[in-house]
């Protein structure tokens, strides 16, 4: 059995991976804004009225493409990253299994860089998978937490 002392600073660590994992996912989800922006101001293609009148021009009917798979990632994120935000903090607060949570914090936060990259360039089963191994992840917490509270 570990000491308090061994067992605070393994927690520490766990508390040091999710802040680490939770700026990752805020600069990931940053990233898909600056996508649509490059698209938008890129092809000066604004369905907003007055964005396209910034530019001279006429708004647009619908989104471009391109900002429309990068709308639909955003959503997929706002659909996963919130629930791993507060596992996260349950994980953390019940003291789960310390030594798991890198591994599980950093794997979800590449399944999910991975999930966009393989959304924004249309590749299947690759983005599948992607989401996949995040939703395990996801799980995995789950399974921890619980048993930490057991």
């Amino acid at each position: 059995m570990k000491d308090e002392q061994t067992k605070g600073n393994d927690m520490n660590e766990a508390v040091h991976w999710y802040a680490v994992t939770t700026v990752l996912l805020f600069v990931k989800m940053f990233a898909i804004s600056l996508f649509q922006g490059y698209h938008r101001i890129g092809k000066r293609t604004f369905k907003t009225p007055e964005d396209a009148a910034l530019v001279g021009r006429q708004a647009a009917a619908q989104e471009l493409p391109q900002v429309q798979r990068g709308a639909n990632a955003w959503r997929n994120d706002l659909e996963n990253i919130p629930i791993f935000l507060a596992l996260g903090v349950a994980y953390v607060w019940v003291e789960a299994s310390p030594s798991l949570a890198p591994w599980l914090f950093l794997s979800f936060t590449a399944a999910r860089y991975l999930h966009t990259m393989f959304f924004l360039s249309a590749l299947q089963p690759w983005r599948t998978i992607a989401y996949g191994i995040g939703i395990l992840c996801l799980f995995a917490m789950c399974a921890m937490i619980i048993a930490a509270l057991l």
